[in-house]
């Protein structure tokens, strides 16, 4: 993500309260979070999953190698936290491991905390009287963190779920209108397609004013016209050129998707994960990818962007992704 400089981390409270800014959500439990900073300000978070209480040993080392890699992939890194959620029995063995296998990479871990239901714990630090041992409770909402974070500009959700739910997509009525809609849109490319008309030229024209004009008032008929014309490589690919790092565009694209007929999914969802991605909201993104790969595991453009974003990329790496899609397969 995108992290504004006024959001200082001055204590493990202000950590644990920012949390769910950085990340767009709040983590579940069984979930590992690491914040690397440069020192002055925060450059980049990841969340995983922790393997079960009951796992091998060799999973935790596996997690924590695969951290270490996308750590080491960001620039600028002076420094860790590491933040783990649930409780002390399945979490604190899994956050010592981590911190040593960090440490041993020769990365400095500035503490390590551990946040259950309300309360945090710091599992470095052996001072009771600002780290007792039962834990600090906390209130997110109440934080300066939560003032600042919400002046900036981000937004914690309650959980990963409600950040699915920006692209679920419509049923009932809508549903059928748009069902009926890209039916007649398939037509529209049949006819073209038959009378020889340019019609990567009329997706790349289509895609321009969409994107131009869109403010939530696209018929049925415009976004089923779309999204027919977007399962064109081409055309999918003169989107990712005009889709600007804006909220504008995210909202757009998670719109189209909503609404896109479920065979033609794939090429908004992965849109959107691009848009999510440059405006620094890997959660969104991460999720809008996985949404185009469970209507076509073989996508090939959302299967690299995933893959991007799970090795802890930046966005500016965006141009490279796209360059690595073969034509015949994207």
């Amino acid at each position: 993500m995108s992290f504004p400089p006024t959001l200082s981390l001055r204590s493990p409270a202000d950590v644990v309260a920012a949390v769910p800014y950085l990340l767009g959500f709040r983590p579940d439990d069984a979930s590992i979070v690491v914040i690397v900073t440069d020192g002055r300000r925060v450059v980049f978070v990841a969340r995983t999953d922790l393997p079960a209480p009951d796992a091998p040993d060799q999973e935790i080392r596996d997690l924590a190698g695969q951290l270490i890699r996308v750590v080491r992939r960001q620039r600028a890194v002076t420094d860790l936290v590491i933040v783990g959620y649930g409780d002390a029995d399945h979490v604190d063995a899994a956050l010592h491991a981590v911190n040593e296998a960090v440490t041993a990479a020769d990365m400095t871990v500035r503490d390590l905390l551990r946040v259950t239901g309300s309360r945090w714990v710091s599992l470095l630090c052996r001072n009771r009287a600002c780290c007792p041992p039962q834990g600090t409770p906390f209130d997110p909402t109440a934080s300066l963190i939560a003032v600042q974070a919400t002046a900036a500009g981000l937004v914690a959700f309650a959980d990963r779920a409600a950040v699915a739910s920006r692209f679920a997509p419509v049923d009932g009525a809508a549903r059928d209108r748009m069902r009926q809609a890209t039916d007649q849109a398939v037509l529209r490319l049949e006819r073209m397609l038959a009378a020889g008309t340019p019609v990567d030229d009329a997706g790349a024209q289509a895609v321009g004013e969409a994107l131009r004009r869109h403010d939530g008032s696209l018929s049925d008929n415009e976004v089923a016209w779309l999204t027919v014309l977007l399962a064109r490589p081409s055309v999918r690919d003169r989107a990712v050129e005009l889709t600007e790092p804006t909220d504008r565009h995210v909202t757009f694209w998670a719109d189209v998707t909503r609404r896109a007929a479920e065979p033609l999914v794939c090429a908004p969802a992965t849109l959107l994960a691009f848009a999510a991605w440059r405006c620094g909201d890997g959660a969104l993104a991460v999720m809008a990818a996985e949404r185009a790969l469970q209507v076509d595991p073989a996508y090939r453009l959302a299967d690299l962007l995933l893959q991007a974003l799970r090795a802890g990329l930046p966005p500016a790496t965006v141009a490279q992704v796209t360059d690595r899609t073969d034509p015949s397969t994207r």
